[in-house]
């Protein structure tokens, strides 16, 4: 028994038994108190490895970036919770937090805003790029290929001062990558950022104007947008995080390791999920027309209807980024036009699942895909670049992810292990005759 207490350090030991040997293996403590039993000399002491499909049970790395209670519904940024953070912080200022550890100063705030607006341009090049792609490309797939090719016009950083000149590339053409995906998608000639605008304002700018019509941002919209942002920017060892660490350990290019990322986010069982819940709300009000015949099928085991937008492999009580998004959702609305039909079948699908049993032992929650797609759709951002939005927001998270596995003194490439169960040792036939 030790009696260290310094966060991840070790606390104790399991013992382990294999036919007459035992074997000790430490346990690990973090800061909220969780333990880990850490098995990285198994194999090399015992010959055997661990089997745990979709590392749902398998700690990859000690992080200090975000912590989840899933069972309390707690969510941290460096130690702050993200309610305190989304009614006081712009997403600029969370980005700094959670890739530098700490809250921006006023200096740092304002250099940090100065350096992201310098460089939201892009190469000219990129335009010869996004021409090579067809005209109806999804600006998902664009995206990560043009975060990728961010790649070939810097190297790969190195230094410290390189890595923050590169993070600072990134989280600056972001924006104007995503938006000129979605021109593209469009056909429509892309629009050059601006500098007097903040980052969401920005961004929207990019989205909607024109050469002939130039647009408005509306602030409480802009403000929406930046709130979702900052709710996206880090959600632990998700699958999309876990690929931008496993091709980081490698030593790959930031650049090429965000690209990863966005790739794994495209995918419906991660970032696609609330254009599911769009899907379903529509579905709802054009056919059946009601929330509760609706969730009675869903609770049929015979019938095709799912739920969408509630549960969550973390989450096993109420998300707190929904409970967020539900007040947002609710004033960017009534901002917009004063009501939502889709809106209103959301709201009582909630009641419902909150009060029926069937839901609340299953412990089927609203979780942040059920309003952000609403909201996505109340400022007019089409459904093909909700995904696009995800990734926006969570960049700074794969940032600081990043940066923290290289910095790690217990680094080390990923390698998982595998318990193979193909044929055994064969021959090929004689093929002589």
């Amino acid at each position: 028994m030790t009696t260290e207490t310094t966060p991840g350090t070790v606390v104790d030991h399991a013992q382990l038994r294999i036919g007459e040997k035992t074997f000790d293996l430490p346990l690990v403590r973090g800061s909220e108190g969780e333990v880990a039993i850490d098995i990285r000399n198994l194999r090399r002491d015992t010959g055997l490895i661990t089997l745990d499909p979709g590392y749902a049970n398998t700690g990859s790395c000690r992080s200090a970036i975000t912590f989840i209670d899933g069972e309390r519904g707690i969510l941290r940024y460096r130690g702050y919770p993200i309610e305190e953070l989304a009614k006081t912080s712009s997403f600029l200022e969370v980005a700094w937090l959670l890739i530098n550890g700490e809250q921006p100063s006023q200096a740092e705030r304002e250099s940090f805003a100065e350096g992201v607006a310098h460089h939201t341009m892009i190469h000219e090049d990129f335009n010869r790029f996004f021409s090579a792609l067809p005209r109806d490309a999804h600006p998902m797939p664009a995206l990560a290929a043009a975060v990728g090719a961010l790649a070939t016009f810097y190297r790969a950083p190195e230094s410290d001062e390189d890595v923050d000149a590169a993070v600072t590339r990134l989280i600056a053409k972001m924006p104007t990558l995503a938006a000129y995906s979605y021109k593209r998608s469009l056909g429509q000639p892309f629009m050059a950022p601006r500098n007097d605008l903040n980052y969401s304002e920005n961004f929207l700018h990019m989205m909607y104007a024109t050469p002939c019509e130039e647009y408005h941002v509306d602030p409480v919209v802009a403000r929406v947008l930046d709130l979702l942002l900052i709710l996206h920017a880090d959600h632990e060892q998700n699958c999309s995080t876990s690929a931008v660490r496993l091709v980081g350990s490698s030593r790959a290019h930031l650049f090429a390791s965000i690209s990863a990322g966005i790739s794994a986010l495209w995918g419906q069982l991660h970032g696609g999920a609330n254009q599911k819940v769009i899907e379903m709300l529509e579905q709802i009000a054009s056919t059946e027309g009601s929330a509760d015949l609706f969730l009675e099928r869903a609770k049929d085991r015979d019938d095709t209807k799912r739920l969408m937008g509630f549960g969550h492999r973390v989450y096993k009580s109420y998300d707190p980024r929904a409970s967020i998004l539900k007040d947002a959702c609710v004033e960017v609305i009534a901002k917009r036009g004063g009501s939502s039909r889709l809106l209103e079948i959301a709201m009582r699908l909630e009641e419902i699942t909150l009060s029926d049993d069937y839901f609340v032992s299953r412990k089927l929650y609203p979780n942040v895909d059920f309003y952000s797609g609403i909201i996505y759709e109340a400022i007019g951002i089409p459904v093909n670049m909700f995904t696009v939005m995800f990734a926006l927001g969570r960049l700074p998270g794969w940032i600081a992810q990043w940066t923290e596995m290289r910095r790690d003194p217990d680094f080390r490439i990923g390698r998982p292990r595998q318990i193979y169960v193909g044929p055994t040792e064969r021959r090929l036939a004689d093929s002589t005759g």
